[in-house]
């Protein structure tokens, strides 16, 4: 199977107007989910103002055929036949948001990322018409945010000129990026097939989890015309040339084969996303997750569902310590640095850079660093931005384990920031439970390829739990006792609060509040 995976890397924030996220190919062998080749192209995101992160649509189209015809050759060097390949699928981006012009098929605007903050305002004003100004929306499983795709495509309609005109002239087609995609690899204008999977489709604040279709009464609320909608289809199943379509989140779940109920994977990359299978019937959360789709494996499969934990900000921590205060030059020396000290030495990180998601759904909440002190160096907060990252986890696991029921005994981890072995272990350290961590990095993209490959009229993958391959792995194990765990993570909430009570207030200007703002700078360079 050949997998396009619009695998994000790291946004950066402050002064940093650009940054790189990579569109990745990967063939598998279907009898041994051997990963037998690769290739994968950088592309931008853009930051036009503060809060907003856009991707040009365009650009990824073009990084996805030149990925695909790259990693063909690939695979001619290593005398692989191309015309073996049985099935193409995608994984992406889940909430990020297109609208395009169908009869030209020229995007009508970039794409608006996930952690987008430029619908705060649309989202206020929507909660506001909210009976009891209730956030939370049972047909949906999630909450109104600004993270979904929603109201990012609201904020186009009311605030992009073309958006509305094509709107109005019906000729405005909206989707994610495996919509976009899909519909330009299978024709485009010239009868590309217009749709999106329903794992997508549940992260719209559109879709009827439930129904497992669009809402009429979402849309209205709202303020969508349907018509500009894709049509929702399965998880495995031919779309034209296309044959799977997942979110990536619930690729991982399918590639860490989490088919069994109470089976959990954390994904760490730019952000954290803990999902736990929960079954054929939504849990709703009463703990601040979310209740979303994890996948329908078949037109005639029934859909599983799943509890999420979404954190908005986890690798992106990096190339901020980097890039904003300059006490790191590579991932590589973020882990050297605390493994220096082990030890934050009572230092704590709440990176709130874009509000709080999962259990709090904050988006005022700001970033904080406390209990600072003269020996404080950067070794310490270097360590203290790693445990923030398994203590956001944590909060979710422990909602995670009240909305089930269903204690976890280990996690099963994947993604970017998994190749950091400190972390891992503070990860164990922080939960008091094992953590697992599969040798085979590309799970997202295996699990597309396995629902290519599934699907009917292809067969070439079976899912049944007897066939499946042994993925090999490495564990680690909690290494300190209960009762430190416990005292930190109470500390790093004591700080949590301080991050969600923050206001914030214009600079006084004077002469000494000058000078305090730039002691502040420098201070923050230097230690």
């Amino acid at each position: 199977a050949l997998i396009v995976d619009n695998a994000t890397q790291y946004p950066l924030f402050g002064s940093i107007r650009k940054t790189e996220m990579y569109i990745r190919t990967c063939v598998f062998n279907a009898k041994t989910a051997e990963l037998l080749s690769h290739h994968q192209v950088e592309i931008k995101q853009s930051f036009p103002k503060e809060g907003w992160v856009e991707e040009d649509p365009k650009e990824i189209l073009q990084s996805v055929y030149e990925c695909m015809d790259r990693t063909c050759e690939k695979m001619t060097q290593l005398n692989i036949d191309i015309s073996n390949i049985k099935a193409v699928g995608v994984t992406n981006q889940r909430e990020t948001t297109l609208v395009w012009d169908k009869e030209t098929g020229e995007p009508l605007y970039n794409a608006i990322v996930w952690l987008d903050l430029r619908t705060q305002s649309t989202v206020e004003r929507l909660i506001n018409k909210t009976p009891g100004r209730n956030k939370n929306h049972l047909k949906t499983g999630l909450p109104i945010s600004t993270y979904f795709s929603a109201v990012k495509l609201r904020w186009l309609m009311d605030n992009v000129e073309k958006v509305h005109e094509a709107v109005l002239s019906h000729r405005a087609m909206f989707g994610t990026v495996d919509s976009w995609l899909i519909w330009s690899l299978t024709g485009g204008k010239k009868g590309g097939v217009h749709c999106t999977d329903v794992t997508n489709a549940s992260r719209t604040m559109l879709f009827n989890i439930h129904t497992m279709d669009w809402d009429p009464e979402l849309c209205k609320y709202f303020d969508i015309p349907m018509e500009i909608l894709p049509k929702v289809r399965s998880s495995s199943e031919i779309y034209g040339l296309m044959v799977s379509c997942l979110g990536d989140q619930s690729a991982a779940l399918v590639g860490q084969m989490c088919f069994k109920d109470g089976q959990a994977k954390n994904t760490y990359g730019t952000g954290c996303f803990l999902l736990k299978n929960v079954g054929t019937k939504p849990v709703m959360s009463d703990h601040g997750l979310l209740t979303t789709v994890a996948y329908k494996l078949g037109r005639d499969k029934p859909a599983c569902y799943a509890l999420e934990g979404s954190v908005a900000i986890a690798g992106a921590v990096v190339p901020w310590l980097k890039n904003n205060l300059g006490i790191i030059q590579t991932s590589t020396e973020l882990e050297q640095l605390a493994a220096d000290v082990g030890t934050s030495y009572g230092c704590y990180f709440v990176p709130a850079f874009s509000g709080l998601y999962a259990p709090y759904w904050e988006p005022s909440a700001r970033g904080i660093i406390c209990g600072l002190t003269q020996f404080t160096n950067r070794s310490h907060l270097a360590f203290a931005a790693l445990e923030a990252v398994c203590f956001q986890t944590r909060e979710i696991l422990d909602a995670m384990n009240q909305d089930s029921g269903i204690h976890l005994s280990q996690l099963q981890v994947d993604g970017g920031m998994t190749s950091n072995r400190l972390l891992m272990q503070l990860q164990a350290d922080i939960l008091c439970i094992p953590v697992v961590k599969p040798s085979m990095p590309e799970t997202t993209a295996l699990g597309a390829a396995m629902a290519a490959g599934a699907a009917e009229g292809v067969s070439v993958w079976s899912l049944n739990p007897e066939d499946l391959t042994e993925v090999t792995s490495e564990k680690f194990e909690p290494q300190i006792n209960p009762e430190e765990s416990e005292l930190r993570y109470a500390r790093w909430k004591k700080a949590v609060q301080r991050a969600m009570n923050w206001e914030t207030t214009e600079p006084v200007n004077n002469g000494n509040g000058v000078f305090f703002c730039l002691f502040v700078f420098v201070f923050c360079f230097l230690f």
